[in-house]
């Protein structure tokens, strides 16, 4: 999923660099690039974040703790 949206990005940049000023080269990579690409990872990212949410109210529900993302180590 990720190398489409490389890709796309890519394609995205490229059409940016044919534009004739800078205001109308950020303007298409950021609405032509970032904001179709943002959204499709989104709603693609969807199911995963329902299942780790779920996953994890299953935990807590169980009694578990919750795994850490090894920021415990501060002192």
């Amino acid at each position: 999923m990720y190398i489409i949206a490389i890709g796309w990005l890519w394609v995205a940049f490229m059409m940016a660099l044919t534009e004739p000023t800078v205001t109308a080269a950020v303007m298409t990579f950021v609405f032509y690039g970032l904001l179709p690409c943002s959204l499709l990872l989104f709603l693609l990212g969807t199911p995963a974040r329902r299942r780790r949410r779920r996953a994890a109210e299953e935990r807590a529900r169980q009694g578990r703790v919750p795994p850490t993302d090894g920021d415990d180590d501060r002192a």
